[in-house]
């Protein structure tokens, strides 16, 4: 694993902004996996990860604090946890105070028969509820791909079900009526969850779901599925405590017979809303980018992030002012396996391509994360160039920015 740090002058002279980008060490065990960052209001930033411990696997978090990250702590352990490259567990700061977490919890049927569980702090991670489930169907059937967020005092959970795929709802044929459903339920501190919602009844199997708070509200982000295959990226806004009927930001048209396990990722910032994602249609690996400036109500036209036979496994952010910057894994200068960036502007301009790390492409390496702190970025991801993996990090600073 090698850190590429590309500072010279010319590409200085090419984008007009100068940066440095640092390894900031963690405390993480080897054989760590499934990074996860997540930044509150405030710009208070969270690193979770998942650490094995003989038989169990436990959900660690670091707070990044004076440009370094602070002695993790547990949030919970298990020996029935469901481990898994793309279906990784988060620890979400609410406020500088309340926080959630959660992890998934294989059922007694096994295979990809699991349920999510989510816990609660009111003392920002020092102690932490007992674990529930936002859901309620009790079959043996997939349960995860979690987003969490926070709306008027509420903690909103959005995730992939499986219940209807189980044979005895709708038939074990998914392609018929019982395919991958979206679903959501939302709780109050103290209360158990409630107002649970069905927001897709067919999606992609097994790619990552995100959601960011604009202006008007919650908007959500996932890789629906019809009847015909088509697997392309749709969104629902929460209006008046209801999901609103999923829509196509862009017709790709990818049509594909499987999950190709490659979700998108949004921001939201000021009114504007950006997405980023991959698709594959007519066997074109692509990465795009589409902007919104009325909150989520239109998009644009896409932006071509990357050409350049990437895997995908996106991340986006806004920086101060507005430009996006998009995070994926592709392929650096010397055609080698990267974590790659580039920042665009609020008119679309596309900024250079920058390096974070040279990383393999394997599904070991998991997705790797990116989020803004203060006046730059910081990258999270899987180091499987040893014997044992471990969680590494890097900080982005920028010496101007105009």
């Amino acid at each position: 694993m090698l850190l590429i740090a590309i500072v010279g002058c010319a590409e200085k002279q090419i984008d007009r902004r100068g940066y440095d980008i640092q390894i900031i060490e963690t405390d993480a065990k080897p054989g760590s996996s499934a990074p996860h960052l997540a930044t509150d209001v405030d710009d208070l930033v969270v690193l979770s990860w998942l650490e094995p411990h003989d038989a169990s696997t436990s959900l660690r978090y670091s707070t990044f604090e004076r440009d370094e990250w602070a002695t993790s702590s547990v949030v919970a352990t298990g020996s029935n946890w469901f481990v898994n490259w793309a279906d990784f567990p988060s620890v979400t700061p609410i406020s500088r105070t309340r926080w959630s977490a959660h992890w998934l919890v294989r059922q007694p049927a096994g295979g990809f028969a699991y349920d999510v569980e989510i816990a609660r702090s009111i003392d920002a991670g020092v102690t932490w509820s007992e674990s529930e489930k936002p859901h309620h169907d009790g079959t043996p059937s997939e349960h995860g791909f979690v987003s969490l967020a926070s709306y008027q005092d509420e903690l909103i959970a959005v995730w992939l079900d499986g219940r209807e795929m189980v044979e005895g709802q709708h038939g074990s044929d998914e392609t018929t009526a019982g395919g991958m459903t979206l679903r959501s339920a939302s709780v109050a501190m103290g209360k158990p969850f409630q107002n649970s919602q069905l927001v897709d009844d067919l999606v992609c199997d097994c790619c990552q779901t995100d959601i960011a708070i604009a202006d008007s509200g919650p908007i959500l982000v996932y890789r629906d599925r019809n009847r015909d295959e088509i697997r392309d990226i749709y969104v629902s806004r929460l209006l008046d405590g209801r999901w609103e009927t999923g829509r196509s930001i862009f017709q790709d048209t990818w049509q594909i017979g499987g999950c190709p396990v490659n979700g998108p990722a949004i921001a939201a910032y000021n009114g504007a809303v950006v997405i980023a994602w991959y698709t594959e249609a007519n066997s074109t690996p692509l990465v795009r980018m589409i902007r919104s400036d009325d909150d989520g109500r239109s998009f644009g036209s896409p932006v071509m992030i990357d050409a350049n036979s990437p895997v995908g496994r996106v991340d986006i952010d806004f920086l101060d002012g507005g430009d996006a910057v998009v995070s994926w894994m592709g392929k650096n200068d010397r055609d080698e396996g990267a974590l790659l960036w580039r920042v665009i502007s609020n008119t679309g301009r596309l900024g250079p391509l920058r390096t974070v790390t040279r990383m393999s492409t394997r599904r070991n390496a998991g997705f790797p994360q990116m989020s803004r702190v203060g006046d730059g970025l910081l990258f999270a991801w899987t180091d499987t160039s040893r014997d044992a993996s471990t969680i590494r990090t890097a900080r982005v600073l920028f010496h101007h920015r105009n």
